[in-house]
């Protein structure tokens, strides 16, 4: 059962840093349009479009910042929840 969780743990942190490519290649128009990013933003859009809208200022859409902040926080949490098995 630990071994399941451990690799779970791995693939949620895995799942983390295709959040952080997703947004900082979003920030590059050209790339769009390149495959890398449509399967990326296949696989995490539908945890981002939760938090779309949320905080925008003026061009400027905050909302991923608040995507990532929840994500780490359970992210470590449930790293503590193993590590603790």
């Amino acid at each position: 059962m630990v071994y399941l969780l451990t690799i779970l743990n791995y693939a949620i942190q895995a799942y983390f840093y295709m959040l952080i490519a997703y947004i900082l290649l979003s920030w590059v128009p050209s790339i769009r349009e390149s495959k890398f990013y449509y399967y990326l933003h296949v696989i995490t859009n539908p945890y981002m479009r939760i938090f779309r809208g949320f905080l925008v200022v003026g061009n400027f859409d905050f909302t991923p910042m608040i995507g990532l902040l929840l994500y780490s926080f359970g992210m470590n949490a449930f790293g503590e929840f193993v590590a603790s098995l």
